[in-house]
């Protein structure tokens, strides 16, 4: 069989994804496992030792969890502001007229 290029496998790839997910009938069913190992890692964050009582533990993770996606929300919005900035810029090169 010949070598597929990246591009392929990378169609084969989504190609398998999108199989995969057609014949899924509980689709939280499926993620529950990652939903809740991603909890364990916020409750081992919030409590490395195993000391506090599970509802703080668990009260605690949660804010851990929430505040992970307000970083990440906030690094992506940092981003777009620097795209749209240099675009902006890129722009107005292009309007000067100078040379690149």
């Amino acid at each position: 069989m010949a070598q597929l290029t990246p591009e392929e496998r990378r169609l084969q790839a989504s190609l398998a994804v999108h199989e995969s997910w057609a014949r899924t009938p509980d689709r939280s069913e499926r993620t529950r496992p990652a939903r809740e190992a991603l909890l364990r890692r916020f409750e081992r964050e919030v409590d490395p030792d195993g000391v506090l009582d599970p509802e703080e533990r668990q009260r605690r993770a949660e804010h851990a969890r929430s505040a992970h996606y307000s970083r990440m929300a906030l690094k992506r919005a940092k981003a777009q502001r620097l795209r749209a900035e240099a675009d902006q810029i890129e722009a107005e090169v292009d309007e000067s007229g100078d040379a690149r």
